[in-house]
């Protein structure tokens, strides 16, 4: 009492525990090792329990695999008696799929309820890894976590879709190319996940809508000029218009590659060599087409005094999302930059796939 952690602080000791590879337990009983970082070790560990392992992987990966998604969005899949690490590992990530496609077949389970496989692939995604779990039942969850040592989780923890709580850490004058006048905001969330950036280009008046832009990290494109994407570009043109205009806001938010992370990130990078579109790939690896939470631009605007934006973007997305989050969208501001001969197959399937207007 006093010093124990709570919910949210358990959950961030769960998604570092699955990517160290050390399992976790929900208190309903399902003990979950995350696909991606399993060892030999660890899974003689859990055959030695009494039970069935059951591999979990989203309905887009089964879809890849063509396994039964008998629960929709996920699949169950039967742990087959002979089944080694490599072929654990080779359901959950597709970098060999064309070398060796026939992994099954797959026996996916039909009966009982999914709700406490869904919250370990939500687990797994929330630690940036691959959406595949390996689990097993055990009979009494809370005297198992303590005799192993593992973190013990409500199963209902992930059932929560709230924003976890952002708080202003602190903010200081930047001078930047673009303006002398710049100002950082940094924002941390209570979650223990990413800290994200405002980045405030001169004196911007809150009664009036201000030019913004969310921008989501990119490594590859804002750091090293990556010309697979129009990232880099789209940053640097809308801190130059910023600067013209004499005032803006632009949202750095920490949610590389559509919010799965930069691994995952460069292993669609990997499909597309293979010939696979930017969505095509996330399917293959089991994400969404864009697994970002806009949320969090949105809470920080409202932090910064905001209610009102003129948002530079070619997402309609992003323009009903704010809405949708109380941010007023006066004015969609196009920022159409950065194009080249590597991208140009990318943003035509943001444009065709997603909506993009370019």
């Amino acid at each position: 009492m006093g010093f124990s952690p709570d919910v949210t602080e358990r959950l961030a000791r769960a998604r570092a525990d699955l990517r160290m590879g050390v399992p976790v337990v929900f208190d309903n009983g399902l003990v979950i090792l995350a696909a991606e970082t399993l060892d030999s070790t660890r899974l003689t560990a859990l055959r030695s329990l009494p039970g069935d392992p059951v591999l979990v992987i989203t309905g887009w990966r089964a879809q890849t695999l063509k396994a039964r998604a008998y629960d929709g969005d996920v699949a169950r899949i039967r742990l087959p008696a002979d089944a080694a690490l490599p072929w654990i590992r080779a359901v959950a990530d597709p970098a060999d799929d064309l070398r060796n496609p026939m992994k099954g077949p797959l026996q996916s389970l039909r009966e009982g309820s999914a709700a406490m496989h869904r919250a370990a692939i939500a687990l797994c995604k929330a630690a940036r890894l691959l959406p595949a779990a390996l689990t097993i039942e055990v009979a009494d969850a809370a005297a198992f976590a303590a005799a192993q040592n593992l973190t013990l989780i409500p199963a209902d923890a992930m059932d929560n879709d709230a924003l976890s709580p952002l708080h202003p850490i602190i903010s200081a004058r930047l001078p930047l190319e673009v303006s002398d006048a710049g100002r950082l905001h940094i924002f941390r969330p209570d979650d223990g996940a990413e800290e994200h950036y405002a980045v405030e280009i001169g004196h911007p008046d809150r009664a009036k809508p201000v030019l913004s832009r969310l921008h989501s990290a990119c490594f590859t494109g804002d750091l090293l000029g990556s010309l697979k994407c129009d990232c880099g570009p789209q940053l640097r043109g809308a801190l130059a218009q910023m600067g013209a205009e004499g005032a803006g806001v632009l949202l750095y938010l920490n949610q590389e590659g559509r919010g799965i992370g930069l691994a995952n990130k460069m292993r669609a990078y990997s499909l597309q060599d293979q010939g696979f579109d930017t969505v095509d790939a996330n399917h293959r690896l089991g994400f969404e087409d864009d697994e970002r939470d806009f949320r969090i631009g949105a809470d920080i605007l409202k932090r910064l005094g905001f209610d009102a934006v003129r948002l530079l973007t070619n997402n309609p997305a992003k323009v009903d999302r704010m809405q949708a989050c109380g941010i007023r969208v006066c004015d969609r501001v196009p920022l159409k930059v950065g194009e080249n001969r590597h991208n140009h197959d990318y943003l035509a399937t943001k444009a065709a796939k997603s909506g993009h207007l370019l």
